[in-house]
C-alpha cells in the first residue's frame, strides 16, 4: 500500500480478508454475495464490517455491514452505497487522513465506485496490491503451506488406496474432500477427477461414471486446506492390478518430462517472457489440448503470477519476474487432440536464490 500510495483498502475477497485479518467465515457465501468487507488502512485499526461481528474477534473494531448487493439492499444499490461510503469515511476519519486519502477497492459494483466519486475521494485498484503482497511469503507461511501439502497427499494416498475397479469418480473424489475437512481445511475450487476416454480433453469434471481397471485417473487437489492455505498438486493413478499401456506410459512419460523440465528454467531473476518461451515444446496435438498455463503462484489460493505457454503469450502473458522465495505451481496436461486419454500432473515448489525447493512430494509411477 505504502509503495502503490493507497493509503485505505475495502477487500471484498473472502480469500483477502483471511489473508489480512485470520477471518474464515462464510467464505463460499462472500464469494458470490460480498455482504462483508475489511477498511485497513495503512496504519490504524483494521476495521471489519459483517453480518456475524458479534461473534467475530479477528478485526481491530467490528461493525455491522451495508452490503451492496441485491441480496442485501435490493434493486435500489445506489442508496445502500452512500451508507458503505459512510463506513469508509468513518475509517480515513479515525484514520488521521486528509481529502487527498487514496481508497483501494476490491471487485466492487459499479454503484460502489459512483459513491466514492461523488463523495470526492481518489480511488484505485486494490487487487494488484493485495495479489503482489501475498506472492511474498512471510515467515511462517512455508510452514503451513507444506502443512496443507500434507494433509491433500494423505488424502491422495487414501484416493490411491480406495481406487478399484467399480467405485465411481465423484466417491473417489469426495475421499479428499473428507480428509481435508476433517484436518480443519475449508474447500475445492473444482472438481478436476475424471477416468478413462473422460481424462480427454482436459476440464471434464468427476461425474458419476464408474471407474474400471486399465483407466487413468488424472486430477487435480485445487485444494484450499487448513489455515486457508492452498495445496495445488496433480497427479494420474491407473486403476487396478495392471501395468500401464505403452501409450499410457508414453503419455506419463511425456508429462513427467514437461514437469521436469520446466522446473529446472525456474531461478530468481528469470523474466516470465523468458520461461514461456523456454517452455518443453510437446508435438503440435499435444500442445492444441495444452493446459491453461505452465505456471502460476499459490498461497492462499492460485495466486500472481500466471505464466501461460508461449502460443497464449500475445493475448494472455504480461512480464515480470521471479523474486526470492515465490512459490509457484509447475502444471503439465499431455492428452493429443483425438486421442482416447489424457495424462495430468504438477509440482508445488518453491524458488529461492539457493535453487528450487520440491514441496509436493507424492510419488509418480515407477
Amino acid at each position: 500500500m505504502e509503495v502503490k500510495g493507497i493509503d485505505v483498502v475495502v477487500l471484498t475477497n473472502p480469500v483477502s480478508i483471511r489473508y489480512a485479518i485470520g477471518y474464515r467465515g462464510y467464505a463460499l457465501f462472500q464469494a458470490h454475495i460480498p455482504s462483508s468487507y475489511l477498511i485497513l488502512p495503512v496504519a490504524g485499526d483494521a476495521v471489519y464490517h459483517g453480518l456475524d461481528t458479534e461473534k467475530t474477534a479477528v478485526a481491530d473494531v467490528l461493525r455491522s455491514t451495508h452490503g451492496i448487493t441485491v441480496f442485501d439492499a435490493g434493486a435500489d444499490l445506489a442508496a445502500r452505497a452512500r451508507l458503505f461510503v459512510d463506513d469508509v469515511e468513518r475509517v480515513i476519519g479515525d484514520a488521521g487522513l486528509g481529502r487527498d486519502a487514496v481508497v483501494g477497492l476490491e471487485r466492487m459494483t459499479t454503484s460502489t465506485h459512483d459513491a466514492i466519486s461523488e463523495a470526492g475521494w481518489s480511488t484505485a485498484e486494490a487487487e494488484p496490491v493485495v495479489e503482489l503482497a501475498r506472492s511474498l511469503k512471510i515467515e511462517g507461511e512455508l510452514d503451513l503451506i507444506r502443512h496443507a501439502i500434507d494433509v491433500a497427499e494423505l488424502g491422495m494416498a487414501k484416493m490411491e488406496a480406495a481406487l478399484e475397479p467399480g467405485i465411481t469418480e465423484n466417491r473417489l473424489w469426495s475421499i479428499l474432500h473428507q480428509v481435508n475437512v476433517e484436518h480443519d481445511g475449508d474447500w475445492i475450487d473444482g472438481r478436476m477427477l475424471c477416468s478413462g476416454h473422460r481424462s480427454n480433453p482436459w476440464y471434464q469434471e468427476a461425474s458419476h461414471r464408474t471407474i474400471d481397471a486399465g483407466d487413468v485417473v488424472p486430477f487435480d487437489t485445487d485444494m484450499v486446506g487448513p489455515f486457508g492455505y492452498c495445496a495445488d498438486v496433480s497427479r494420474t493413478f491407473l486403476c487396478g492390478d495392471v501395468a500401464p499401456t505403452a501409450e499410457q506410459q508414453w503419455l506419463y512419460d511425456m508429462a513427467l518430462a514437461e514437469i521436469e523440465h520446466n522446473t529446472n528454467l525456474l531461478h530468481v531473476g528469470a523474466s516470465f517472457r523468458e520461461l514461456s518461451h523456454s517452455v518443453l515444446r510437446q508435438p503440435d496435438d499435444v500442445v492444441a489440448n495444452r493446459y491453461a498455463c505452465a505456471f502460476h503462484g499459490v498461497g492462499m489460493s492460485d495466486e500472481y503470477p500466471k505464466i501461460p505457454y508461449p502460443d497464449d503469450w500475445e493475448w494472455t502473458g504480461y512480464d515480470g519476474e521471479i523474486t526470492e522465495g515465490l512459490v509457484l505451481s509447475v502444471e503439465s496436461y499431455v492428452g493429443p487432440v483425438g486421442g482416447s486419454q489424457g495424462v495430468k500432473l504438477e509440482q508445488m515448489v518453491q524458488v529461492t536464490s539457493a535453487g528450487v525447493e520440491l514441496l509436493s512430494r507424492y510419488p509418480f509411477w515407477d
